[in-house]
């Protein structure tokens, strides 16, 4: 499985724990950045690894900001992407099986390295279950145009 990941400046511990968890479980993981605590916007590498994972069929995504909050709301503005706020197993499990999630997002400044390790693991070990969910999932997929004014 191919892996994006990218954070802003308050997620790069958390992003290079992550990369290294997914590599060590065989994943190819391509890091879209940062790489230093220098300020940057959120929303562009949010938006970087949106289209990365919609240009490459069967990724997925990883994305880290302080709080988690910014880049999921950046990332759910792409047509496409069912990007998932994480801060616990069972939440980053059902996101999987139930949403078809193909971004997560986590937050350095919310949850600890044990229970990034924790979250990461339930949604990589996690697969969409399809059936009742998939019409569900639809309907999300075409929420993007009809709610536009």
């Amino acid at each position: 499985m191919k892996y994006f990941i990218a954070a802003d400046h308050a997620g790069i511990d958390i992003k290079a724990y992550v990369k290294e968890l997914f590599e060590a479980r065989g994943h190819e993981v391509i890091d879209l950045g940062p790489n230093s605590k220098d300020r940057v916007d959120y929303p562009d590498f949010a938006a970087k690894l949106c289209k990365e994972v919609l240009s490459n069929e069967g990724s997925k995504g990883i994305l880290i900001c302080g709080s988690g909050i910014g880049m999921s709301m950046a990332a759910n503005k792409f047509d496409g992407i069912r990007a998932a706020l994480c801060h616990n197993e069972y939440s980053a499990q059902m996101a999987r099986e139930h949403n078809d999630a193909n971004v997560i997002c986590l937050g350095e400044r919310v949850s600890g390295f044990g229970m990034v390790e924790a979250i990461v693991e339930a949604w990589d070990k996690a697969s969409f279950e399809g059936g009742r969910h998939e019409g569900r999932v639809e309907k999300i997929n075409n929420l993007f145009g009809s709610c536009r004014a």
